[in-house]
């Protein structure tokens, strides 16, 4: 579990004395779960320090059924559950949330057990699931990030707890936004000055034991304890899935298209009812690591420049996701235009080199070593950093991509998004106390 160093204590150590702070300080304990081996072996690790120091608590267990899943992520779910039933607390919700989707042009996102859908659910509804009725502050306009944040602050009511943590199992190793979540924390109240943990409501805390854990790290421990996990992992590494790619979440997400097509050939039955639920999983599960989906170099139809590409991709589209593109289109266009986005000097000298016009401005009002940099959209620009570069052949890519966020392109929310946000977090911040308002940390979305 990470090379030890004389003198030096290894991951696993350091979650343990973390640990030791939770259970030692907190009278109302639960493990955010997905099923995925992060949760998994957090959870496990949680089980195994409640019984190996005999402490006469239950430990609460949020897991959020999206209804669609692997058999496998199912089993290994209801498998740990049932295991350990006598010191656990299950929340198992089954709600119809918005969740967003890449699959389709048509929808942005689509609602697990939603009611009116009831005659094609992928699955009944577990035994024992929460469902909608159970939360007072659930409503349609909800999407899951927003519903996780409120279930801590429900849960800690109706505990009528002191002091609450959730446990959440996301390294840093895996992305920018979970490394986020973790580093950004510190300009918001901790829990002690501990950085691993972050302020998320009055006496409701996040924390974070294994923020620092490789994935070596994890599979280690699982065998080293012999913890049960998810054995869709082991069918995944069959299939010559990267070891870095193996993920168990929404399936419609941006960064699930890729794997899509494996529930054709890991988990069939399931595939077969995932066609008819959500507009355009079978096309996705088809195309989406091909061209066609914008997952490799796309190909500009001769006769085209990316520009006019972009807007005949976008003459194919409904008219509400057309004018998103286009919405999303005309603020970046102005930001790099006005603003100018932080690009670092060898870019720049690139950008140079190739002849691109550009202004270079000295101050940034971010922190940052870059320097802002106004420009005109390219065409295309054959460089190494084509992904800082605004270009219409990136637009193209996401409009392929059905990514109505532009994420790709690394867009800011727009207005309507910004204003839905702020909302909310207005709504929030509502449930605490006038003095911690300004600890309230952004979500980790």
């Amino acid at each position: 579990m990470g090379k030890k160093v004389a003198g030096t204590k290894n991951v696993y150590e350091l979650a343990q004395e973390r640990l030791k702070v939770i259970f030692s300080e907190f009278d109302n304990i639960y493990v955010s779960f997905s099923g995925g081996k992060d949760s998994g072996v957090l959870l496990n690790m949680c089980i195994d320090y409640i019984r190996k120091n005999n402490l006469k608590i239950r430990l609460g267990v949020f897991h959020m059924d999206y209804e669609i899943q692997y058999k496998m992520t199912i089993d290994y779910v209801d498998r740990i559950l049932e295991a350990n039933k006598d010191i656990l607390d299950v929340y198992r919700v089954c709600i119809p949330f918005r969740v967003s989707t890449c699959t389709s042009m048509y929808q942005s996102f689509w609602r697990p057990w939603e009611d009116s859908k009831k005659n094609i659910w992928v699955r009944s509804m577990p035994k024992k699931a929460m469902t909608k009725e159970d939360f007072p502050f659930y409503n349609t306009s909800m999407w899951d990030y927003e519903f996780q944040m409120r279930f801590a602050q429900w849960l800690h009511n109706k505990k009528d707890a002191v002091r609450t943590c959730c446990l959440i199992g996301i390294r840093t190793q895996e992305s920018f936004n979970r490394w986020r979540c973790i580093y950004m924390s510190r300009k918001f109240q901790m829990y002690h000055k501990y950085k691993w943990t972050s302020k998320v409501g009055n006496d409701i805390y996040n924390a974070y034991p294994i923020y620092d854990w490789k994935t070596t790290d994890v599979w280690t421990a699982n065998g080293k304890f012999q913890w049960d996990y998810n054995t869709l992992y082991d069918l995944y590494y069959r299939a010559g899935v990267n070891l870095e790619r193996q993920r168990v979440a929404s399936p419609f997400i941006n960064e699930a298209q890729e794997s899509l097509q494996l529930y054709r050939v890991l988990d069939p039955n399931t595939w077969g009812k995932m066609i008819g639920r959500v507009n355009g999983v079978n096309f996705t599960g088809m195309y989406g690591g091909t061209h066609a989906m914008g997952w490799q170099s796309v190909k500009l139809p001769e006769g085209y420049t990316w520009r006019e590409f972009m807007y005949f991709l976008l003459s194919t589209l409904p008219e509400r996701a057309r004018k998103n593109y286009l919405r999303k289109l005309s603020v970046s266009v102005n930001f790099w235009r006005t603003k100018g986005g932080c690009l670092s000097d060898s870019t720049i000298q690139k950008l140079i080199d190739a002849k691109v016009p550009i202004v270079v401005m000295d101050n940034s009002n971010y922190k940052t070593l870059k320097k802002p940099v106004r420009m005109e959209y390219q065409d295309d620009i054959d460089i190494p950093e084509f992904k800082e570069i605004p270009t219409y052949k990136r637009m193209c890519i996401c409009i392929l991509k059905n990514d109505h966020a532009c994420k790709y392109m690394g867009f800011s929310p727009n207005k309507s998004e910004t204003q839905r946000r702020n909302k909310i977090m207005e709504k929030y911040e509502s449930l605490l106390q006038p003095s911690d308002k300004s600890n309230v940390p952004e979500p980790c979305l």
